[in-house]
């Protein structure tokens, strides 16, 4: 079959022999056909070397690719892919290849998009719905979003990631007492997306409070020293608590709150929390709920500074911001 925009079908190869046949000089037969004499001259020398054969239409694929990816070098983007479940941006430098040539190769494997697969096994899931119109803020500090997760408290000795799948203790998960649940308070800025979590015992409104006090004074030693909105979702303690209303009316910050039951407008957060919850709150199997909480310093410290953000052009989000 010939491609979309093709001047040429066979037939219309054909019509052009038998026209040349007939003693139609070559540019006469090119301006009736609307094509180049050497268009023409083309398929007169295809046909005379192969006959009727040479007039079907070929593949444009070249009979060799030198810079074509080697089977090994996809081979490990692969098994990279598989094993860290991590984007094109990351991947690349990983492995040792730019982030484009990751990327060709996931959709020539037909390797799903991160956004379609559960963050915990990496299994194709239903896609979440989209915001509609994306959008950023020009400023640090003009927009930041907040948000709370709830993550189950592990048990001493590890849950069951550390301790395997066995029927003592599934038995013991049964008859365990609860231990209840951290409250993991983040806040983001839409700019640069420089990021603060802090696991807290509740999600209250004066919790709440004490954490945005700490959240604007962490961003204010990084160089944002002024939030103009504070976004969140409709929780009690964001939208009722007057200790909250009251450390936004210190910094000068107006509240903005999105749609009921629209989580994906608040979805710098949202993300936020799920880049968490892979890369930090179950990346490794812990053996005690200190050890978790330990590691999340580190890595908030990594992830401002080191760690590669895609909507970032593949740098992390302290390069937005001014030395301080």
């Amino acid at each position: 079959m010939s491609h979309g925009t093709a001047r040429l079908t066979v037939h219309g190869r054909r019509l052009i022999v038998q026209r040349h046949q007939a003693g139609w000089k070559q540019a006469h037969i090119a301006a009736a056909m609307g094509v180049s004499r050497k268009c023409v001259k083309t398929w007169l020398d295809r046909y005379a070397a192969e006959g009727e054969a040479g007039l079907v239409t070929r593949s444009s694929r070249p009979h060799s690719m030198p810079t074509k990816t080697s089977p090994q070098i996809e081979a490990q983007v692969l098994a990279a892919r598989a094993e860290l479940r991590d984007g094109p941006d990351v991947l690349g430098p990983k492995v040792g290849v730019p982030a484009r040539t990751v990327s060709r190769i996931l959709r020539r494997h037909r390797v799903p998009y991160l956004r379609d697969c559960d963050p915990m096994t990496g299994a194709v899931i239903r896609s979440s719905k989209q915001t509609a119109v994306r959008y950023e803020r020009s400023l640090p500090g003009e927009l930041v979003h907040m948000d709370v997760k709830k993550l189950g408290k592990i048990p001493p000795g590890g849950g069951w990631r550390a301790r395997g799948h066995t029927r003592a203790n599934h038995q013991a998960r049964i008859n365990k007492t609860p231990i209840g649940y951290d409250f993991v308070h983040s806040l983001v800025d839409d700019h640069s997306r420089l990021a603060y979590s802090e696991i807290l015992p509740d999600e209250k409104g004066p919790t709440c409070a004490g954490f945005l006090q700490r959240a604007a004074a962490y961003f204010a030693d990084k160089g944002i020293d002024r939030i103009e909105r504070v976004m969140t979702d409709n929780a009690m303690a964001y939208r009722y608590s007057t200790d909250l209303q009251q450390v936004c009316a210190e910094l000068g910050a107006v509240q903005k709150f999105i749609r009921p039951h629209c989580p994906w407008q608040n979805g710098k957060v949202e993300r936020l929390n799920r880049t968490l919850a892979t890369e930090w709150a179950y990346r490794q199997p812990f053996t005690s709920n200190e050890q978790r909480q330990a590691a999340l310093a580190p890595w908030l410290e990594y992830y401002n500074t080191e760690r590669r953000h895609s909507a970032l052009g593949g740098k992390p989000p302290i390069s937005r911001l001014l030395p301080t």
